[in-house]
């Protein structure tokens, strides 16, 4: 470029920090520019949510017509924030590297309760102006008081220093960016799977006018063409719900060995429990569409599900399933019996690490009262070991979330973090020891039973149109004595429990995660 360029941005901290790394990567091309800060309407009214504001764009609108009116050459925005009809006459020429789209939830320590799921204490109140998290989080947490937060990220977390609240949620990417340091609050990471974030998040949108060749292909030079794609697939679902910054949907999308991977939860409003679905497909092509398509108000669901396993009204599965009015005829097909009444205090004597791959493990064992060293380490297969281990206090140093279903991929990630010590493996008689068969030579393994496993005889038919299977044990206990009925499809927690199918050549869904979340959206799936 022959001149120097205009930027023009917010004059928050984040949004001057994401002005200036655009500044920077410019100047690294050899080209120079100054910023220019413009004040938009959702810096100006701070006292109203976001969702009783007139229009769309509160974040953007000034600065899109900072580049129609030729008083800036580039807009900066966060791309979550841009409505998805772009005005007449301008373009995105360049997205960023998608920062790390997790969520933040900040809490004040004396506000901490690890036996309750998010660690926030029963009745907390919680700020965030968001209906998207505002659905979300009731839906896990429906005891939460959540009450409006408005303002930049540092105003947002004085107000919390302030006690105005007892946890805040923002986005980990504008953290992130910042470089805050939040060691005075007790802080937890809510993976994109689990709190799905807004379309876009934690990505850059690098905006110009039309017709200026010249500017667009430079900036191409920074735009990423990986991330393009998977948040076209995010803001294709947002624009064909008609939806704006308001809108209780959270849609997040990645690619995974050739795959694409699409989480979604969608509300009608902010306080309604949100229905949630995940998809892979091969292609973006059609992908949004195919979405958008199983939230239709005219799809009918299963009248009833069949799950092995004792459901309660304040699970999260039971709820979902109510909200879709979808009935559950839930029983364990196996019976669990204690096989020790006493635990050996040598046992745990220089223990580093002890690993839990079944909520059951975790209660057997925390009933023997054991005496654990403060330097112990727990990991778990997921999030629901994880849920049953934070009820007797205590927060997995561990969890295999990231890794999915695939047991053996987060055998291995445990084993890269546990190589050369000591783990105690609480279990079943018999189990499959998946995780232990791939742990170093130099770690030291003690396997020890905790409890036995009785199937159930002459089970009763269901007739559900999903049956729902949790274990190998419920599979063989359930088929021991039934067929499968034409039409009834399966859902199977685990490839493990698939393979029993998969040797019955019955066809099955997995969901992504094992646990009620993930079971959830595998029937919506459907």
């Amino acid at each position: 470029m022959d001149r120097k360029l205009i930027i023009g941005t917010r004059g928050s901290e984040l949004a001057l920090w994401q002005a200036n790394f655009v500044k920077d990567r410019l100047s690294e091309l050899g080209v120079d520019a100054d910023l220019k800060i413009i004040k938009t309407q959702g810096d100006k009214i701070l006292n109203l949510r976001l969702d009783k504001l007139e229009g769309k764009g509160f974040f953007t609108k000034e600065l899109e017509e900072g580049l129609l009116d030729n008083s800036i050459d580039i807009a900066v925005h966060s791309h979550k924030d841009l409505p998805t009809q772009h005005p007449e006459g301008l373009v995105i020429a360049a997205v960023s590297e998608r920062e790390d789209p997790h969520e933040l939830l900040l809490i004040l320590k004396d506000c901490v309760d690890v036996k309750q799921k998010l660690s926030v204490k029963f009745g907390g109140m919680v700020g965030t102006s968001s209906n998207r998290r505002r659905s979300q989080l009731l839906a896990f947490r429906p005891d939460f008081e959540i009450e409006d937060l408005r303002g930049n990220v540092l105003t947002r977390i004085q107000k919390l220093r302030d006690e105005d609240y007892d946890a805040i949620i923002l986005a980990k990417a504008g953290v992130a960016r910042l470089g805050l340091d939040l060691s005075e609050f007790h802080v937890e990471e809510l993976e994109p799977i689990e709190l799905i974030p807004a379309p876009a998040q934690g990505v850059l949108a690098i905006q110009i006018r039309e017709g200026n060749p010249d500017l667009y292909n430079l900036l191409q030079r920074i735009h990423n063409k990986d991330v393009a794609e998977v948040i076209a697939v995010e803001r294709k679902v947002l624009n064909l719900f008609n939806g704006g910054c308001h809108m209780p949907l959270g849609c997040y999308c990645r690619k995974e060995d050739g795959k694409f991977h699409v989480w979604t939860a969608k509300a009608d409003e902010g306080d309604m429990f949100p229905s949630r679905l995940y998809m892979e497909a091969d292609s973006t092509e059609g992908l949004a569409e195919r979405v958008v398509a199983k939230f239709s108000k005219e799809r009918s669901f299963p009248s009833k599900v069949f799950i092995t396993r004792e459901i309660s009204e304040s699970s999260y599965f039971y709820k979902a399933m109510a909200a879709n009015g979808i009935a559950i005829d839930g029983r364990s097909l196996i019976r669990t019996f204690p096989i020790i009444n006493k635990l050996d205090s040598y046992i745990l004597r220089d223990i580093d690490w002890i690993f839990f791959s079944s909520k059951n493990a975790i209660e057997y064992f925390f009933n023997l009262d054991p005496q654990i060293a403060k330097r112990t380490k727990f990991g778990v297969l997921g999030r629901a070991s994880e849920e049953t281990l934070r009820r007797f206090g205590r927060v997995p140093d561990f969890s295999g979330e990231d890794e999915g279903i695939d047991t053996t991929e987060i055998a291995k990630e445990f084993a890269s973090i546990a190589s050369g010590t000591k783990v105690l493996f609480p279990g079943a008689k018999g189990s499959l020891r998946t995780v232990q068969q791939l742990l170093s030579e130099q770690t030291k393994i003690i396997d020890l039973p905790i409890y036995e496993t009785v199937q159930e005889t002459n089970v009763e038919q269901s007739h559900a149109e999903v049956l729902i299977f949790t274990s190998p044990s419920n599979v063989e206990a359930y088929f021991n004595s039934n067929l499968l009925e034409p039409g009834q499809k399966v859902i199977c927690i685990g490839k493990s429990t698939g393979k029993k199918f998969d040797e019955m050549g019955v066809h099955y869904s997995l969901p992504y995660s094992p646990d009620e979340i993930g079971l959830a959206e595998a029937v919506y799936g459907l």
